[in-house]
């Protein structure tokens, strides 16, 4: 499949690689395929006739991704038609921290409404309380992701990379700006459209900031490759600046097309940032434990080699090695927040592209032909994530009760509710996938 680039003056294509479906089949046997997944509610049957009152052209379900949290299918809502991703959260209720984390992932993704980050469609309907251990989401269908993308062979240009990084920070100009932290951004987390759109996913290891230094984080988190500094030495709190430090990665890796911090441990990776940035001063590792401090100082002192970055690709101009230096910043409190990179030089072409063809936010006047634009191009969310009611629930069956009590508060009365049908063949395969 091509990918038109948002340009107004030119065209820019690629193949976005293991991005399309599985081969055609007849139309009887993908009709059988895609809805023995689901089964709608005897009370909305007339509503469901409606619905299939259409012939569809069905493509079977398939497996699309795996997480440490789940797995996700494409396959077909029987209501309209419409690929959608079935995102499945098993084993929801094993402990109190799990179930949280669930809760917690679930709300995100029903409160988000921007154009660069992954919401929820729909929430299948729950059987009832006492045989309630799963949940299954409907997202949006993308069709590649950004880590597919860099290791295809297919070229990217300076406009794709400079689309696609403008899209990144607007999605996590939102987040921040409702004190969430990703915590795993990453390439596989960047789902990718053949429009060239881009949606950040994966929320299951977010969380609200914390204000509070003295409280602990957890370091289990982002993929090693992506992981801040301040992480990888043992930092006890961090802020947003984490996912600033993952984007700045992923920048190098999209003009470079390969991993900028590929250690193999702890360690190695520390040693790989350490040769590129040269060694960190004692107010740079500030937030650092004191073993990871005592190892650094014992270990042979180098200096910043940030020019290495040019003979890594045609592509380093010196608007991007000066962004890429403001975000691989070893301290947290030097390194650029997400608005700071939004008014980077190297972001105004990627900005102009998307608003002026791509995004819902802006619209082309239909007789005249002009583009209307918005008044605020990366909008910052409405108000912040409320994360207190996680404080009030001490145990899995209060969870339990308000989870399953907040999924049927989430379900439309307009559409047909849908059930999955345990019987069908394609459910005996997506449950053996988890």
């Amino acid at each position: 499949m091509a990918v038109v680039g948002p340009s107004r003056h030119s065209r820019v294509s690629m193949s976005l690689m293991q991005g399309s479906t599985n081969g055609p089949v007849g139309n009887h046997q993908q009709a059988s395929a895609s809805q023995q997944f689901f089964h709608a509610q005897q009370q909305s049957h007339h509503a469901a006739q409606s619905a299939s009152a259409h012939p569809v052209d069905y493509k079977p379900d398939r497996p699309i991704g795996y997480g440490a949290f789940g797995v996700v299918w494409a396959v077909t809502d029987p209501r309209d038609g419409r690929r959608v991703a079935l995102k499945k959260l098993p084993n929801v209720f094993q402990s109190l921290v799990s179930s949280k984390r669930v809760f917690r992932e679930l709300k995100m993704l029903c409160n988000f409404k921007h154009e660069n980050v992954l919401s929820a469609l729909d929430i299948l309907q729950p059987p009832h309380l006492d045989f309630f251990q799963e949940i299954y989401v409907i997202t949006e269908l993308m069709q590649s992701d950004l880590h597919k993308i860099i290791v295809s062979p297919q070229q990217l240009s300076p406009d794709h990379i400079k689309v696609f990084l403008y899209q990144i920070l607007r999605g996590l100009k939102y987040l921040h700006s409702a004190r969430i932290l990703h915590r795993d951004i990453k390439p596989g987390n960047l789902l990718v459209n053949s429009n060239c759109i881009l949606k950040i996913c994966d929320f299951g290891l977010a969380r609200v900031e914390e204000p509070d230094e003295t409280k602990h984080m957890t370091q289990e988190v982002v993929t090693q490759y992506y992981r801040a500094p301040e992480i990888l030495m043992g930092a006890k709190h961090y802020t947003s600046a984490i996912d600033v430090w993952s984007v700045g990665c992923i920048f190098a890796e999209l003009v470079t097309r390969r991993i900028l911090f590929q250690g193999q441990d702890t360690v190695q990776q520390l040693e790989l940032i350490t040769d590129l940035l040269g060694t960190p001063t004692m107010e740079d590792m500030a937030h650092a434990c004191p073993a990871a401090r005592s190892h650094m100082l014992i270990r042979r002192m180098k200096k910043p080699s940030m020019s290495l970055l040019y003979s890594l690709s045609s592509l380093m101009t010196h608007e991007a090695v000066h962004l890429i230096s403001q975000m691989l910043v070893f301290n947290p409190d030097k390194r650029m927040s997400v608005m700071d990179a939004l008014v980077h030089p190297y972001i105004d072409e990627g900005r102009l592209r998307y608003h002026s063809c791509m995004c819902k936010c802006c619209f082309t006047v239909p007789l005249t032909g002009l583009r209307h634009f918005c008044m605020d191009y990366e909008p910052v969310a409405p108000q912040t994530f409320d994360d207190k009611w996680e404080k009030k629930m001490s145990n899995v069956q209060q969870v339990k009760e308000e989870l399953h009590k907040f999924i049927g508060d989430q379900l439309s009365s307009h559409r047909v509710p849908l059930c999955i049908n345990p019987q069908s063949a394609a459910f005996k395969s997506f449950s053996s996938d988890v």
